[in-house]
């Protein structure tokens, strides 16, 4: 069992850095995330039923590990925005913006709430909004109506720090 989940964790790893680094500012933040993340995985590896994809299941106990750890926690993102060298995240997603337009959605990012920051994560990497729901375990409906909210709420955040 430990070496398949070594083989499976090492497979999907992308995803938690993914996560990591929506939620967390710096480096030593991310790395504890991580581990955490990884603990939370293991202990809830002899549940995984196989009913999903495994990367559905992974990215459900990242964010809400993520998430209970940002609530308990209480690590705010900082207002100024998210540290320059987390912006690989976004430029991945968005390779065609300019520097100033990648940064300034960072920044709108990193005031969202933890599950907006989910949800969005999830979007930009063109996840159906079926899938969002079965990750996120709210209803798709839910979904449709947090994106929404999210856009708008991130087109006032940009429009704000121009």
């Amino acid at each position: 069992m430990e070496k398949e989940f070594l083989h499976i964790i090492t497979e999907n790893q992308g995803i938690i850095h993914k996560v990591c680094s929506i939620y967390c500012d710096s480096e030593e933040d991310r790395r504890d995330l991580f581990q955490e993340i990884l603990v939370q995985l293991w202990k809830s590896f002899p549940s995984f039923r196989s009913e999903s994809k495994f990367s559905t299941w992974m990215y459900r106990v990242a964010l809400n590990t993520a998430i209970t750890s940002f609530k308990k926690e209480k690590r705010q993102p900082d207002k100024t925005g998210v540290a320059y060298e987390n912006l690989h995240l976004v430029e991945e997603l968005y390779d065609s913006g300019t520097d100033d337009q990648i940064k300034m959605l960072n920044q709108a990012v990193s005031q969202l709430t933890g599950i907006e920051k989910s949800i969005i994560l999830l979007f930009l990497e063109d996840k159906k909004y079926e899938e969002i729901a079965e990750i996120t375990g709210i209803t798709q409906n839910y979904v449709r109506v947090k994106m929404n909210r999210i856009k708008k709420k991130l087109k006032m955040l940009m429009n704000t720090e121009v």
